[in-house]
């Protein structure tokens, strides 16, 4: 998720939040330029003087439209084509607005769904809080990890809140930690997804940059996951090559129960 959780409420927050949002743009923006930061503070006044009554949790704001919804039409025509403007964190309490290339984390259409038999405990199942608890609780004891990078991987802490330089505080949905064959180590930030909510490019940057400064002897490789709508799990597995984060490999898995593996899935398996 994100470095503050988002809010519960729905009503007509894009509306409001969109009005705020294009506020912050317009004061800042200057024609042809590609970047500018901006304090969270800046909410209350514009808010007041919009006489919009903002959240509780200001930073349910940015989350918005970092992850969930659309930056308002226009601030996305002031985009060159092919790029797209983004929101990262800047430091504590601070934003900054940048021209990106438009990077798309979205689960392939054509991709088979490798049945795997399910592990995971009914009552885990049963009482899991949201799409994403219960995403990252399949990932878990179904050690999808270790299926997809074909490491062993261990959950080494879940919702990790942390500092990262210039940054600010972040949150990683999970992070693992990992070996493969030949004893190289590994740290495997985990953005998970579920619902309305959109895999994050940014979210994937903050990831790296966090691995890097708190894990900078294990090799970072970020994963993300994804509920598809068949309710099938899409894993990337992700790089960011200078400003782009680009898919390295995707799978997709579907937990079913073993009787529901038949010979023909294990022969389609072992022509692979």
């Amino acid at each position: 998720m994100s470095e503050v959780r988002a809010g519960k409420s729905r009503g007509k927050k894009p509306n409001r939040y969109a009005a705020i949002v294009k506020t912050i743009f317009d004061r800042h923006y200057s024609p042809g330029g590609a970047e500018f930061e901006f304090d969270r503070d800046e909410f209350v006044g514009i808010a007041k003087r919009l006489r919009i009554v903002l959240p509780k949790n200001l930073g349910d704001l940015t989350y918005t439209f970092r992850f969930r919804s659309e930056l308002p039409p226009e601030i996305l025509a002031t985009a060159p084509s092919g790029m797209e403007w983004i929101i990262e964190l800047a430091g504590r309490a601070r934003y900054r607005f940048k021209l990106a290339t438009i990077s798309r984390i979205v689960p392939r259409s054509d991709l088979i769904a490798i049945k795997i038999p399910d592990a995971t405990p009914e009552i885990v199942a049963s009482y899991a809080l949201g799409d994403e608890q219960a995403l990252l609780a399949k990932v878990r004891y179904n050690r999808l990890i270790d299926i997809f990078l074909g490491i062993a991987a261990y959950s080494l802490q879940n919702h990790l809140r942390t500092t990262v330089e210039g940054m600010g505080q972040i949150e990683i949905d999970e992070i693992y930690v990992g070996v493969n064959r030949n004893g190289q180590q590994f740290a495997i930030p985990v953005q998970a997804k579920g619902g309305a909510d959109q895999l994050g490019a940014t979210q994937t940057r903050q990831d790296v940059a966090c691995c890097r400064q708190k894990f900078p002897r294990l090799t970072c490789r970020p994963v993300s996951a994804q509920f598809m709508p068949d309710q099938a799990i899409a894993l990337f597995e992700l790089t960011v090559d200078g400003d782009e984060v680009k898919v390295v490999e995707e799978k997709h898995y579907r937990l079913v129960p073993s009787d529901q593996i038949g010979e023909s899935d294990l022969r389609l398996y072992g022509r692979r």
